[in-house]
């Protein structure tokens, strides 16, 4: 009969739990708003959301254990939402009845798991993202992360992760001179922790800290090949010894003059060769809208011979060291400064085209719309797109001849306005 009835008195206790109304409802604690410092709301039963200046939401359980005041972190609102964390509450009040520190269970269990170490939650992070990224950006973002974050945080548990251990990571990609790659393992870094707060693994993220703590670039134009410049540098293009697809790579971007990112992601599925036109689609666009570029008869042969070396792959013009993965972004113009000798970079090639072309008469809307520039008008856009195409094929010939008759050291192709 006294078993009867503690048990009894169990179960009413819990029912009363479980029935208690708290303090606050769902539509308070969404419509919460941060203030200067962090404050607290209440719902009783030593739960309580706590509320950050940057208007993140923290559930917490204050309690009691072996005569110690502790807290217990039960997530972030509004994965976890009030119902949720009145839930989460019950069950450490009984584990409490039950001798059981809540906290130190809590830990246990995450142990248990053996599925909180940053590479584990990184993996995963990634696995949802992909889904939505093309095949070559997805490659890129598991590089940065693989030999940026994974050297320094592979195996740490991604709550004990703190903003020194981020900021050592950016700081040895400083050291080498790589600013722009430092920027980037921040940023994956801290897209990690927000998905990692998001599922419940993490409560913060280290590396809001680090706003301002990166050094900065000083922003200069790329330097390109001035025109009285292109006799020697295709003299010395024409003499270059290194690997032959990084030789075609150069000769093609210098006929094409589109940004190195586009080239170097080409694969022969992308030509139209009957037509002679080179479609690259929107998602390898830095603007993410399908481009075209007419090919010369000198660009088409450049393509013969990169047939030769590549026809068999997907990439025209892939890594020297495994044709199933994309050029290193860094190989054209380390090509350029280091084998050539010309203070240039594989995206100035641009600027000389660009110049060239402008001085030799051809429209303005003609070149910035094969230069791939940005149009905020869409029907215009639209229209450009249709309206000069036979323009810029007559352009890119044009352009070709002039570029053949500079390297052959012929009489150069006459510009078209003579005033």
């Amino acid at each position: 009969m006294l078993v009867y009835l503690k048990t009894w008195e169990a179960m009413c206790q819990q029912m009363t739990r479980i029935t208690l109304p708290g303090k606050l409802s769902a539509v308070k604690v969404k419509q919460a708003k941060p203030a200067n410092r962090t404050y607290r709301l209440s719902d009783g039963h030593g739960l309580y959301l706590e509320m950050r200046p940057n208007g993140s939401k923290y559930w917490r359980l204050a309690y009691r254990f072996q005569k110690k005041q502790k807290t217990l972190a039960l997530g972030v609102y509004p994965i976890i939402t009030l119902e949720k964390a009145r839930e989460k509450t019950l069950n450490a009040k009984n584990l409490l009845d039950d001798n059981i520190d809540p906290s130190i269970h809590k830990k246990q269990q995450k142990a248990l798991s053996g599925q909180r170490a940053f590479e584990a939650v990184a993996k995963e992070w990634f696995d949802k993202q992909a889904g939505g990224w093309s095949e070559g950006h997805a490659a890129k973002v598991w590089q940065t992360i693989k030999s940026g974050a994974f050297p320094h945080l592979r195996n740490i548990q991604i709550t004990e992760i703190k903003t020194s251990d981020v900021l050592h990571v950016v700081r040895k990609i400083e050291e080498r001179g790589a600013l722009d790659v430092a920027a980037r393992v921040k940023q994956r870094i801290s897209a990690i922790f927000r998905y990692a707060i998001q599922v419940g693994y993490a409560e913060y993220n280290p590396v809001d800290a680090l706003k301002d703590v990166l050094q900065s670039r000083k922003v200069q134009h790329r330097k390109s090949i001035r025109r009285d410049e292109l006799f020697e540098f295709m003299e010395s293009l024409e003499d270059y010894r290194g690997y032959p697809i990084t030789k075609l790579a150069l000769k093609f971007i210098v006929y094409t003059f589109v940004r190195p990112g586009e080239l170097r992601s080409v694969e022969w599925a992308d030509f139209d060769l009957d037509n002679k036109i080179w479609r690259i689609p929107a998602e390898k666009m830095k603007m993410k809208e399908e481009h075209l570029v007419p090919l010369s008869n000198q660009a088409l042969t450049i393509l013969d011979e990169a047939k030769e070396h590549t026809g068999n792959y997907d990439l025209v013009f892939p890594s020297t060291h495994d044709r199933r993965n994309v050029m290193s972004e860094n190989t054209l113009t380390y090509a350029i400064r280091k084998r050539l000798h010309f203070d240039a970079t594989a995206h100035g090639f641009r600027t000389t085209a660009s110049t060239i072309l402008n001085e030799a008469g051809f429209r303005v809307d003609v070149i910035e719309r094969q230069l791939a520039h940005s149009e905020r008008n869409k029907v215009r856009q639209a229209y450009n797109r249709a309206q000069y195409l036979d323009e810029r094929i007559q352009m890119m010939q044009w352009y070709g001849d002039y570029l053949e008759s500079v390297s052959s050291k012929e009489k150069v192709v006459p510009l078209l306005k003579t005033s």
